[in-house]
């Protein structure tokens, strides 16, 4: 996997935001990338990645994103798991909702962050490591975030993000022992449209969406990553260990958990 020329990987709800910026990171590095969402067709993303429609709550369209993968590239070197609904209409008629208690929330945002997030993971998961487990090899990131480990505003992502954080460390329990990395992945404060739009963000010490996309492929990049599997990683963090820098140059200082 060193070789990212010969590297393939699939970033899943890509079409915008995090994922978007990782897709296009890793095909900056040199990978083959394939790029799932409900909305990919219009993505900003280079060319050469392949973008392919996938309702990542439909089981059988999530069969069909991987039966494509494995026709097309015959390999499946690294899964970004990054479907996710619950940044949807933070600002719903003018007013910022997503940090309304738990009994004042839509219960649709529940779906958007377990089911089209923590359920699509597992779910994308199961599939990669089948061909993983043959290769002896693989890397699967599944984005999440310090509110796995602190109330960060809203209680649903709370239980998403720490549901996600144990996705990670059983199934790399499972998988160690067949050579495949499994890691969470937290980013920081990420300038995306999400976030710009909601406007009550403080951006001085933020991320651009690519600067993840930098860290997995850094990642991707290292014999040893086996080492660090079933951990939370930050990304800022790993720009300090493996040198790289966002896209504007910048270096964004590492949260810590009191800080978050």
């Amino acid at each position: 996997m060193t070789d990212r020329e010969h590297s393939v990987a699939l970033v899943t709800g890509a079409s915008r935001g995090v994922g978007r910026g990782i897709a296009a990171a890793l095909a900056d590095s040199g990978m083959l990338v394939f790029a799932s969402g409900r909305t990919i067709a219009r993505a900003s993303l280079p060319a050469t990645v392949v973008r392919i429609g996938c309702d990542h709550t439909n089981d059988d369209d999530v069969a069909q994103l991987f039966s494509r993968i494995g026709a097309e590239s015959g390999r499946l070197d690294v899964l970004v798991n990054n479907a996710w609904g619950g940044y949807d209409r933070m600002v719903e008629d003018g007013r910022f909702t997503w940090a309304d208690p738990f009994w004042e929330q839509p219960r649709w945002r529940w779906d958007a962050m377990i089911t089209a997030g923590v359920r699509s993971a597992f779910v994308a998961s199961q599939f990669a490591a089948r061909t993983m487990v043959a290769a002896g090899r693989g890397l699967i990131v599944n984005i999440s975030h310090w509110a796995a480990q602190k109330r960060i505003g809203n209680t649903m992502y709370g239980i998403a993000k720490a549901a996600t954080d144990k996705l990670t460390s059983d199934t790399a329990l499972e998988l160690r022992t067949h050579g495949v990395t499994v890691v969470s992945l937290y980013p920081g404060l990420v300038r995306t449209e999400a976030v710009l739009a909601a406007g009550v963000f403080d951006l001085s010490n933020s991320e651009s969406p690519e600067f993840s996309g930098r860290a997995v492929a850094a990642l991707a990049a290292d014999p040893d990553r086996l080492t660090l599997s079933g951990r939370p990683l930050v990304a800022a963090a790993l720009a300090e260990r493996y040198g790289f820098t966002d896209i504007d140059g910048r270096s964004p200082r590492p949260l810590t958990l009191q800080e978050v």
